[in-house]
């Protein structure tokens, strides 16, 4: 028999009853939200924030944002969640909306900085350096793939005109992203130590993104084919689910190697495995890819959401001052976003777009995590106070995004 001092002793209970924990608040939330005819997503974002605030007076409430092992899983959920948004498209289809979700990615990206940056200008004291105010701009020019990914699935309008011309805008949007955090950190570097613009690390940032994303969508579309047919030669069963997450995977991998985001890589998977190139897998086994990834998006996904709410900090935000400030900036970086709607032409609707385009969710909190690392004079460019705002702002249109899409595309049925 074993004793009972090693089975108390297991360090894997705790993050168990963690998850249990969380998928129960999860799920109420979602359906609380549900039953208000709001984005379940929504729910599970004000979730977390709210469990944070509790857990700092009731201690017994787990904490969320310190678990490695719902980390984990959270990540795991939004790069599954973007792997099957992308087998809803082909690359054909996305082609087709390219120029639309160019010209919505432009706006997108230069609108809210601009708001952003005055914004900050404004309301921040005097004496503010620029730098601080531009940085501030460039976190408003994020948009989260994930949040309006999981909106679109919701009310079935993934593979709609607006739904495609949102995930490329959000896509192209991420590459701008990157190159305005890579530019303005520069400049706050440049800044600090007095030297010129790094204009070398900018341009290689930025070829070696385009370089991945131009790769995986022509040689990968050439290659699965041969892939997954020579996979259909193993005799092992349940193949299709294991090798469809492996390519999900290493591609989020060599995205990131490339400066994307994970999830950009495995978006582009999803886009790249057409039906035609798994059609002898899924009758073998008799399920589709998308079949048999809609239960792990449905497990780990609320735990992404939840932990993305947990890791605000409730102290530093729920003060007059900073929740003024993030009010404003919110509403700027809204107006910002909505705006870009109107760039994606006639034919479509740009509610929808603009909406889609709102939530900042995890690439803004990214541009914030980047900006806490950065100096100024020896100081951080950040203040505690000024990091709370800007989190509270990105946290306001997460929330308000998913709401405003909902019902754009309820009122366009």
């Amino acid at each position: 028999m074993i004793p009972m001092a090693l089975l108390s002793v297991d360090p894997f209970a705790h993050t168990l009853m963690v998850l249990a924990f969380a998928w129960v608040v999860a799920k109420l939330a979602g359906e609380l939200f549900q039953r208000l005819k709001l984005p379940v997503v929504a729910g599970e974002l004000a979730a977390g924030v709210a469990l944070a605030a509790l857990h700092r007076k009731l201690p017994w409430i787990p904490d969320l944002a310190a678990s490695e092992g719902a980390g984990v899983l959270a990540n795991l959920g939004v790069v599954v969640l973007m792997f099957a948004v992308g087998l809803e498209s082909t690359v054909p289809q996305m082609v087709r909306v390219g120029m639309p979700s160019l010209r919505v990615a432009l706006i997108g990206v230069a609108a809210p900085m601009a708001m952003g940056l005055a914004g900050a200008w404004l309301l921040l004291p005097s004496g503010t350096p620029f730098t601080v105010d531009l940085f501030i701009g460039a976190c408003m020019c994020a948009t989260s793939i994930g949040i309006s990914a999981q909106v679109l699935r919701e009310q079935g309008a993934s593979d709609s005109l607006e739904g495609r011309v949102i995930v490329g805008a959000a896509v192209i949007d991420d590459v701008l992203g990157l190159l305005v955090l890579t530019l303005v950190s520069g400049l706050v570097a440049a800044s600090g130590a007095g030297g010129p613009l790094p204009l070398g690390p900018l341009a290689r940032t930025l070829g070696l993104a385009l370089g991945f994303l131009a790769l995986a969508l022509t040689a990968g579309r050439t290659l699965t084919p041969r892939l997954f047919a020579l996979a259909n030669r193993l005799r092992s069963e349940s193949l299709l689910l294991p090798l469809g997450l492996a390519f999900a995977f290493l591609l989020a991998w060599l995205g990131n190697l490339a400066g994307l985001a994970t999830i950009v890589g495995a978006y582009a998977a999803g886009l790249i495995l057409e039906p035609a190139h798994l059609v002898d897998l899924e009758h073998r086994e008799r399920h589709s890819l998308e079949e048999l990834i809609h239960p792990l998006v449905a497990v780990l996904s609320p735990l992404f959401f939840l932990l993305m709410g947990a890791k605000v900090d409730p102290a530093a935000l729920f003060t007059p001052a900073t929740l003024g400030f993030a009010a404003v900036l919110a509403g700027l970086g809204l107006a910002g976003k909505w705006v870009a709607g109107y760039g994606a032409g006639n034919g479509l609707r740009s509610s929808v777009v603009g909406w889609g385009m709102v939530p900042r969710g995890e690439v803004g909190l990214i541009f914030v995590a980047a900006g806490a690392q950065l100096e100024l004079g020896g100081q951080p460019l950040l203040s505690t106070s000024t990091q709370a705002g800007v989190v509270g702002a990105l946290l306001l249109t997460t929330i308000i995004g998913p709401v405003g899409l909902g019902r754009a595309l309820r009122k366009g049925r």
